[in-house]
């Protein structure tokens, strides 16, 4: 996310709006299918399965409808963009709230979402100048890939189980 974000600034930043839209479908249409996948050969025997279903197809008709973009004016594939860093922003948001009334960490979570609210909110006011736009998008990429990093070096919790202990010998 770090070199992508820095290639669509360097490279293309008055055509990076085409980028972002290829990116976004490409992403949707390999999520779409993922979700369809995991749900024929495992998920709809779980219970709650149809969730991935449902996932699979909401995300494969998103994706199949951002390739369909490429044609249309700028402001479109931007609008398109704005929905979705903006639903994910609400749900990321909603996420942390549920995550801090259950007592688990909700910190990053939040912070996340506020800054996909605020990403769509900034490429509000700047949908005249695709190039701005372009600049805001891979600032919100590099926050990304700065969150994901800090995610992924987080402690969790892990069961330890002690070596000291025998568990061939009978307890007295």
């Amino acid at each position: 996310m770090l070199l992508l974000g820095m290639a669509i600034i360097l490279i293309l930043p008055s055509e990076g709006y085409k980028v972002i839209g290829a990116i976004l479908s490409v992403i949707l249409l390999l999520e779409g299918i993922r979700s369809l996948g995991f749900y024929f050969s495992m998920a709809r025997n779980m219970v709650g399965g149809k969730i991935f279903l449902f996932r699979g197809i909401i995300a494969l008709d998103l994706g199949m409808f951002a390739t369909s973009l490429h044609e249309i004016p700028a402001i479109y594939v931007l609008i398109y963009l704005l929905v979705g860093h903006l639903f994910s922003g609400v749900v990321d948001v909603l996420r942390a709230m549920e995550a801090r009334r259950m007592g688990s960490r909700w910190r990053l979570n939040i912070a996340y979402g506020a800054a996909n609210i605020l990403l769509a909110v900034t490429c509000s006011f700047c949908f005249r100048d695709p190039t701005l736009l372009t600049y805001v998008y891979a600032a919100g990429l590099f926050y990304s890939a700065c969150l994901r990093f800090a995610q992924a070096f987080r402690r969790t919790a892990i069961v330890y189980i002690p070596l000291e202990s025998d568990f061939s010998t009978p307890a007295h």
